[in-house]
């Protein structure tokens, strides 16, 4: 917001900085702790340590993997307006679900006006002129799609809903066709002589998550690519993606994240079923961890005995 812009400004040149402005601000007493009647801070909204570029970094290799946007909202802790932005992030429904499915969140501090300023001047945000918080988003190569100051976004005291969700959606990448994705990954695999290794997710999915974090694990990654060319299919949010799902399921029952092996062909070898227990999803389990295991050894033959029992060790060591 420009009023809020021109006043931490000044106050920033005197430097007479210190208390937090607006909806966020909490009342400290001489001794560090809350005033009576008041609940402990939450965390910062900003991280004034951080380094915003190596953040922004790995929010984009993130948008990328999932053809996601970036959402770079400059501000500081001192700002109220960036705080009932936040607010307005995590309360509306809509809105949330928006950032949960198409965008990779990232904040950036710019303390008084004096840091990542040639961030943002790179990314051409004008944040003297419009103020903070300030919107910038970025596709998934890292290239500046949209600057947005943010005072179009209220109305009074408050951040309007349904302006701030369709900012969100006019500027999400367009959704990819599943059927396509996975011509890509066999296209790959067929040249490779591998198999591929597809699996079914969805934003929501806290089980999917984990499925993809640990399937990037560089020791993961680098054993399974021997063998597998992982493909990841968003049930949700790829145009397609359920029916892809059935397909290879057999049914449409049945919960994510759900694998199955194919060879080049898009021909199914195995799948996460269970003789007894069915789907396995991410398999943490014993007798999970049995099944993918199995299934590894059915489908992989470019793997020794050594990467299979690596990829079971990593199964078992994982956090739950």
């Amino acid at each position: 917001m420009r009023r809020e812009a021109v006043v931490i400004a000044v106050l920033s040149g005197l430097g007479i900085l210190s208390v937090g402005l607006g909806a966020a601000e909490a009342r400290v007493q001489a001794g560090g702790q809350p005033a009576s009647g008041q609940q402990a801070e939450k965390p910062p909204l900003y991280d004034e340590k951080a380094d915003a570029k190596a953040l922004i970094a790995e929010a984009v290799k993130k948008a990328s993997a999932d053809n996601k946007r970036v959402l770079v909202m400059f501000g500081g802790n001192w700002c109220g307006w960036c705080h009932k932005l936040d607010a307005t992030f995590e309360s509306d429904p809509q809105v949330k679900k928006a950032l949960l499915y198409e965008y990779v969140r990232v904040n950036v501090d710019i303390g008084k006006w004096d840091k990542h300023m040639d961030l943002a001047e790179a990314y051409g945000a004008k944040l003297k002129d419009s103020g903070v918080p300030f919107l910038t988003v970025l596709d998934g190569s890292g290239k500046v799609v949209a600057n947005q100051e943010t005072g179009s976004l209220e109305e009074g005291d408050h951040h309007v809903p349904a302006k701030v969700l369709g900012f969100l959606n006019q500027w999400k990448a367009p959704p990819q066709n599943a059927d396509d994705v996975l011509k890509v990954g066999l296209s790959k695999a067929k040249a490779e002589s591998k198999k591929v290794l597809v699996y079914f997710s969805a934003p929501w999915c806290g089980w999917c998550h984990r499925m993809t974090d640990w399937l990037a694990m560089p020791e993961v990654s680098a054993t399974i690519g021997k063998a597998y060319v992982p493909v990841k299919i968003d049930v949700d949010r790829m145009t397609g993606g359920k029916e892809l799902d059935y397909k290879y399921r057999g049914s449409d029952q049945g919960g994510i994240p759900f694998f199955a092996v194919l060879d080049a062909e898009g021909v199914k070898l195995a799948d996460a079923n269970h003789p007894e227990k069915g789907n396995v999803g991410f398999p943490a389990a014993p007798h999970e961890i049995e099944h993918f295991i199995a299934v590894v050894k059915k489908t992989g033959a470019q793997l020794s005995e050594s990467d299979i029992a690596a990829l079971r060790k990593s199964l078992e060591s994982a956090k739950p």
